[in-house]
């Protein structure tokens, strides 16, 4: 795949997403920017902004298989990677063991409303996210490729909810925030889906196009001075550094951890996406302040000082691209 062929597949792609989505486009555009990476997302939002419709669209317009997993407090391991049932053979009595797969079987899948099951049933979806493969009773069993989980989550009703560990918080390449839409996009919401007509979405591409484009996105060059200003964003999220070290000192004050190593990983490899869905060759640091916000407000994690100021990840992700120089 060329570049000219990403960015028109990129094009046809939002034209397409733009049938069924009004509105959103930051969202549209940070999606595409992690699916195109290879990544999975954290999307959070209040319910009704159409984040169901928005990945099952993406799954239409991509001719991919599309599951959803509704998280419950009584949802198990099995009901998400699958179980074994034992068969007989009525002619001959033979009892053998099948593997009936679960909906992580699929392509593109949502699993909504992920902070509504025990850690137990959410670890289940790691292995999948993570290795392309799910394991059961010691044998692995693989997953088609491209595999792309949106999570989501709402921000409003706390109770009976379980927070994701931060291990599988880390396995999100971006966490994305989906807000209300203006005013006349709502006009249009309302004026478009109260009547028969829905939008025909077209398949503008196929699963082998997404693994192309995918590896197409890791050739991307980004010269030394970007992987420099990724690298010292991610360090200067350490609260175990000092200003010498580059740490400001909002991070020392609220922070209680910094992002990690994947969270570097995900700034480069979110700013070459980046770029190649805006048709240029070659990643800037600008596309590393760009996806910044979305690689490390959940990896970023606050302290009680912070909770008692008010403070939340967003403002120390802006007060370290304030005080971290370009290279």
């Amino acid at each position: 795949m060329t570049l000219d062929e990403a960015q028109r597949l990129a094009s046809r792609l939002r034209d397409e997403l733009g049938r069924a989505i009004i509105g959103q486009q930051a969202v549209v555009h940070d999606i595409l920017t992690a699916f195109f990476a290879g990544g999975h997302c954290l999307l959070r939002g209040v319910p009704g902004l159409a984040k169901t419709l928005l990945i099952k669209t993406l799954a239409q317009a991509i001719h991919l298989k599309f599951n959803r997993i509704q998280f419950t407090p009584d949802l198990m391991p099995s009901d998400i990677i699958g179980t074994e049932v034992i068969e007989e053979d009525r002619g001959t009595g033979r009892r053998d063991i099948r593997f009936i797969p679960g909906p992580v079987f699929a392509n593109v899948i949502l699993a909504d409303e992920i902070n509504r099951t025990p850690p137990k049933t959410q670890a289940a979806l790691l292995e999948a996210m993570q290795e392309y493969q799910v394991t059961v009773n010691g044998i692995r069993y693989e997953l088609e490729r491209p595999l792309f989980v949106l999570a989501t989550q709402n921000p409003i009703e706390q109770e009976g909810t379980y927070p994701l560990p931060e291990a599988q918080l880390d396995r999100f390449m971006f966490n994305v925030v989906i807000d209300y839409p203006s005013a006349a996009e709502e006009h249009r919401i309302l004026s478009s889906t109260t009547r028969n007509d829905e939008p025909a979405i077209a398949a503008v591409a196929a699963g082998a196009d997404i693994e192309a484009m995918r590896r197409l996105v890791r050739d991307v060059p980004a010269a030394s001075n970007v992987i420099d200003y990724a690298l010292a964003i991610v360090r200067a999220s350490r609260p175990s550094g000092s200003a010498a070290d580059g740490v400001p000192g909002p991070v020392r004050r609220w922070v209680k951890w910094g992002a990690g190593p994947r969270a570097g990983q995900a700034l480069v490899l979110g700013a070459k996406s980046r770029a190649l869905l805006e048709g240029r060759s070659a990643a800037s640091p600008d596309d590393v302040r760009a996806v910044a916000a979305p690689v490390l407000r959940h990896r970023i994690l606050l302290n009680f000082q912070a909770e008692a100021d008010g403070v939340d990840a967003d403002q120390i992700v802006g007060r370290l691209l304030e005080s971290v120089p370009v290279s």
